[in-house]
């Protein structure tokens, strides 16, 4: 077989430190989900690829790392690369995934009632793993990730040639000096984290072919993979580094040992958990159906933000969409990087406004938002928009393609694809739709005049706070509406959900249009 050409190393050193592991692990969450209008997984992980040479390339993010060999399982779940320190200190950073919004995922996440048996030495030690996790592992080990460069042929044509994670490992070992040994370091964030503690002990007994390496473990906001003999073995192992770093704040890491620890959750400012957070909460942790789940090195992890400085300040009203959405925020890859110092990666596209947002087929639209470039492709909804124009890394020019409904108007490039946004959303016809984008003040009393924007406001639209109606609207223009906030009774929350109602249509909600009652 003929392999893609090793890059030769230099003489200099570099030690993996958090900042550069907690790096390789944010990197593999490039490109996570698939274009909206769909993309073979070839075409996927062609752009995931490209997406993560580009950033390694970038010396402001990571220094001297190359790409070497990437796999991404079948159904999108998994995705696990290798790349190698040039610096000559002989690093291979084997970096897996976390989870993305991905049925599998969660699937994999929320299998912990089932115990199956994990044996990483051929059987000389059975281990009780949760079977989502051993599911996770078994994609990983057994996906597949080309090697061979586009011209390397055998037989009649040209084929690609491919290898599992071990193949390559030793193909690369054996491209090594001998000399200082080489380290494989097991990197992962999230359930990236929870495979690798699996994948490190596995690669650990593997009978490599020359070459033996030493074996690190890095995860950061990793859950369980499995119970105490489980963790009892991976700590007994040798590991060279072996870190586990979990945000004091991140619910993730308490899956499935503590979980229900969240119940007291946030401190102030908050958000605390409502009845419906702690009810759910406690229907997740049923889950595991009294398996009881331990972590590896459970007594000695590195713990950040122990006193809760780094919060998302739009997230702290007590209502679920915000204790989610510090959910969301606490174990997002960008607060782990902040949280160690390392340099945040660069955004992917974002759309927050589109111009106009009803029409027909062959409408120009002119789509506003952030991180657009060269590689952008746009899609409304499923369908792709094959005619448009990158006018600035803040505008495109479209024109829309056949379709009906409401479609959600996203932007896909080689960092990833923008997310669904209220405001980014187009109507086929003549009936914008109708969503709250920002509203000001976010904090008052009754009778205190709110300015709510957005996007499709009727004259004589309603303006709801909760299920109450303000009796004083003055309708502004279609984006702009104020409102005077009406009674709010004893058994009201303290913060509500303004909702505009067209007699056609409510507006969705969330954060951005909550209302606290107060001083």
């Amino acid at each position: 077989m003929k392999t893609s050409p090793r890059p030769t190393p230099s003489t200099a050193s570099s030690p993996l430190t958090p900042q550069v592991t907690m790096t390789l692990a944010a990197l593999a969450a490039t490109a996570a989900t698939p274009r909206p209008s769909g993309e073979t997984v070839a075409e996927q992980t062609a752009r995931v690829r490209s997406g993560i040479e580009a950033q390694l390339r970038n010396s402001s993010i990571v220094n001297g790392w190359q790409l070497l060999w990437l796999a991404m399982s079948p159904d999108n779940a998994n995705l696990v690369y290798v790349a190698l320190n040039t610096d000559g200190s002989n690093q291979i950073a084997v970096v897996v995934r976390g989870t993305v919004d991905n049925p599998a995922d969660m699937l994999e996440d929320l299998d912990v009632g089932t115990l199956v048996t994990f044996t990483p030495a051929g059987g000389a030690e059975l281990l009780p793993v949760s079977a989502g996790a051993m599911a996770a592992f078994t994609q990983v080990v057994t996906a597949r990730g080309v090697v061979g460069l586009p011209g390397d042929t055998t037989g009649d044509g040209p084929i690609p040639l491919t290898a599992t994670l071990t193949e390559e490992l030793g193909t690369l070992l054996q491209t090594l000096p001998t000399s200082p040994q080489p380290t494989v370091c097991l990197i992962g964030h999230s359930l990236g984290g929870c495979v690798a503690t699996m994948l490190a002990p596995y690669l650990q007994a593997y009978s490599w072919p020359s070459n033996t390496p030493q074996l690190g473990l890095v995860t950061y906001a990793a859950p369980t993979a499995g119970g105490q003999d489980f963790a009892n073995y991976v700590d007994s192992l040798q590991w060279a580094p072996y870190e586990r770093h979990v945000n004091a704040y991140d619910l993730i890491p308490l899956a499935w040992s503590d979980l229900t620890k969240a119940l007291a959750w946030y401190p102030s400012p908050g958000p605390t958990a409502t009845d419906e957070v702690e009810a759910l909460l406690i229907t997740i942790d049923g889950f595991r159906k009294g398996n009881v789940y331990v972590q590896p090195s459970a007594n000695n992890p590195v713990t950040v933000n122990p006193d809760y400085q780094t919060n998302d300040p739009a997230l702290i009203n007590k209502t679920t969409a915000d204790f989610l959405g510090q959910v969301a925020f606490q174990h997002a890859n960008a607060t782990y990087l902040a949280l160690l110092g390392a340099p945040q990666l660069a955004a992917g596209p974002v759309v927050t406004g589109l111009s106009p947002t009803t029409g027909g087929d062959g409408t120009q639209v002119v789509i506003t938002g952030s991180g657009f470039d060269s590689y952008s492709a746009v899609d409304f909804g499923t369908v792709p928009c094959t005619d448009y124009t990158v006018d600035s890394a803040t505008a495109i020019t479209a024109y829309v393609p056949e379709g009906a409904g409401i479609a959600d108007v996203r932007v896909t490039n080689l960092l990833g694809t923008s997310p669904a946004a209220p405001a980014a959303r187009f109507a086929y016809g003549t009936t914008a739709p109708v969503a709250v984008t920002s509203i000001s003040p976010t904090r008052g009393r009754v009778d205190t005049e709110v300015t709510i924007n957005g996007t499709g406001f009727t004259q004589g639209a309603k303006v709801l706070f909760k299920n109450h109606a303000s009796a004083h609207v003055s309708h502004d223009s279609s984006t702009v509406i104020k409102a005077k906030a009406p009674r709010h009774l004893p058994t009201d929350p303290a913060t509500v959900d303004i909702k505009i109602d067209t007699g056609y249509a409510t507006s969705p909600t969330g954060p951005y249009d909550e209302f606290t009652y107060g001083d």
